[in-house]
């Protein structure tokens, strides 16, 4: 099927024209959801990168006296005025997506919008950004690929079950990259660790009595005995050591007992910015 600016020659059958002066997602996404709630098949024919009234000619022309329907999202003012009055005079029903939006907006904030084409795509570029952070995250969890730490926005140390997972997920779905990093009592903590800023780090410590309620709840999911794990002297040992590794760093430390993985981060952020 030959195309005119991205506009099919030959379109049979009820039919959604997507118009934008950007790429047409959100018009796109509006006008499937819609299509999805009929049992009849809607062909979607999307349009983007509309510049001038020659491109809405084109369309208007492709859907006269046809079963379409044109749906839009066009930033600039005269592009919206124009398709209006060329979908009323050849009897096009349309949607215009964007103003009714734009308008509430106006209406509530008293302010005038930017009217920027191609603004909306920066929040696809924050849930990317924000997919990179949650892959590396998971990539330097529980101290794995300890070469990348230079890489990271931030480093969490502690013993374990101190919510060190939790947090660099939570975090990273803010956009941070995270790894976080064991301290294990009699084992030097890795050497890439003492070769960041020490204000990327963050140590999480915890009470001792807290620690061996935690830990024993993950032992009773898991059906293991009771051994060293939560032994209040091995927990003791293995705070003290922990801690002791943190005042060397010179890194803050917070005390993670009693509190929600949305608090402790919360600390962090307020720390990190």
């Amino acid at each position: 099927m030959s195309k005119i600016r991205g506009v099919p020659s030959r379109v049979s059958g009820p039919t959604i024209y997507v118009l934008s002066d950007s790429l047409g997602e959100t018009a796109e996404a509006v006008s499937k959801a819609a299509a999805s709630q009929f049992e009849e098949e809607f062909k979607i024919v999307k349009v983007p990168k509309i510049s001038d009234e020659e491109d809405i000619k084109r369309v208007v022309e492709k859907a006269r006296g046809k079963d379409c329907v044109l749906f839009y999202t066009l930033v600039r003012p005269n592009l919206r005025k124009f398709l209006k009055e060329q979908a009323d005079e050849a009897s096009i029903p349309r949607l215009d997506i964007l103003s009714p939006a734009i308008e509430a907006l106006i209406t509530i904030s008293k302010t005038s919008p930017r009217l920027e084409v191609g603004a909306g795509r920066r929040v696809n570029r924050d849930y990317f950004h924000r997919i990179e952070a949650l892959n590396f995250a998971v990539k330097h969890d529980d101290g794995r690929n300890v070469r990348d730490l230079k890489k990271a926005d931030i480093v969490l140390i502690g013993v374990s079950r101190t919510s060190k997972t939790p947090l660099a997920m939570y975090l990273a779905y803010r956009g941070l990259k995270v790894a976080n990093i064991p301290i294990v009592p009699g084992i030097e903590p890795p050497r890439e660790l003492f070769e960041i800023s020490p204000e990327k780090i963050v140590g999480l410590t915890i009470d001792a009595d807290f620690l061996i309620s935690v830990r024993e709840r993950r032992l009773g999911s898991l059906g293991s005995p009771r051994n060293g794990y939560v032994e209040k002297r091995d927990i003791l040992r293995e705070i003290d050591y922990a801690e002791s590794i943190m005042r060397r760093m010179g890194c803050t430390v917070i005390n993670v007992t009693h509190r929600a993985v949305e608090e402790t981060a919360s600390e962090i952020l307020r720390h990190y910015s």
